[in-house]
């Protein structure tokens, strides 16, 4: 690349930077992280009546947004929700311009590629929730259990379609070890910005966000596996999403006390992601 244009390209990436670093975006940003937050406090609620019972709910983000809809003033709350989710998303996502200039140096290329990679994913998580909570605002719905089966069913009718969905449960396994891996090991600590928080709080910050990450990796694994038995069966009644996880979970011996807990566990994330829309910071790399 000549210098010319590479110099076009930084000054391009250093106008995008000042767009995602506005104090405008940062601050509807934080509206989706408390959205987050929120979301995984109603899973908590939802997943708490599936385990004892009341199996009209939908123990997902699509359940929880549902919910919302149904309640006072669902309307202008789903509205809130995606623009805020949309939001916080270019914001995630505005995180590997920091990092641009390190694929330009053999020494920092592949941990800007990994930087790279892990916000691109968490914006795409939030562009999705933001996407589906906007679906729900205008009156529409979508259910990501019976969503999942039908792509899975048309993924195994084509060729090294099993190939493909065993591909894409491995992916899913590894982002719930990766979840349970930084509930493990704090390392989610560097995604808030604990130094503005008061001292005292930062213990407690942690511990919700220890049972989160875990509650979150065994259910999301679990999800895994489920995919990764219908690739290998052909039987796509075992490809499900959270709620199919969580009911899966619910299903055991002493299955109620132990969906209970993972409940507890998202509800903990809930509160995590609250502090986090308090003190927020973007990736663990900046």
């Amino acid at each position: 690349m000549s210098r010319s244009r590479f110099d076009r390209v930084r000054d391009a990436v250093r106008g995008a930077r000042e767009v995602t670093d506005h104090p405008v975006l940062t601050q509807v940003a934080r509206v989706g992280l408390v959205a987050y937050g929120a979301m995984h406090l109603l899973i908590g609620w939802l997943a708490v009546r599936l385990a004892w019972g009341d199996r009209d709910v939908d123990a997902d983000q699509t359940g929880a947004l549902r919910t919302i809809a149904d309640g006072p003033g669902g309307s202008a709350l789903l509205w809130t929700i995606g623009i805020g989710l949309l939001a916080l998303a270019l914001w995630q996502a505005g995180e590997v311009l920091r990092w641009f200039a390190g694929l330009f140096d053999p020494a920092h290329r592949t941990r800007a590629l990994i930087v790279f990679a892990r916000c691109l994913a968490k914006a795409t998580v939030y562009a999705v929730l933001g996407a589906t909570a906007l679906v729900f605002a205008v009156g529409g719905d979508y259910e990501a259990d019976e969503r999942l089966r039908e792509v899975t069913d048309d993924t195994l009718g084509i060729p090294w379609g099993g190939v493909l969905v065993g591909a894409v449960a491995a992916g899913v396994v590894a982002v719930g070890l990766y979840s349970l891996a930084r509930g493990c090991t704090g390392g989610f600590m560097k995604d808030i910005d604990l130094p503005a928080a008061p001292d005292r709080w930062e213990p407690l910050i942690e511990t919700l966000g220890r049972i989160g990450y875990v509650a979150k990796g065994v259910a999301f694994g679990l999800v895994g596996v489920l995919l990764w038995r219908a690739a290998t069966s052909a039987d796509v009644s075992t490809a499900t999403g959270l709620h199919g996880a969580l009911a899966a979970i619910g299903g055991v011996t002493a299955g109620p006390w132990l969906l209970t807990v993972v409940a507890a566990g998202f509800a903990a994330f809930g509160v995590y992601a609250l502090a986090r829309a308090r003190y927020p910071d973007r990736d663990p790399s900046t």
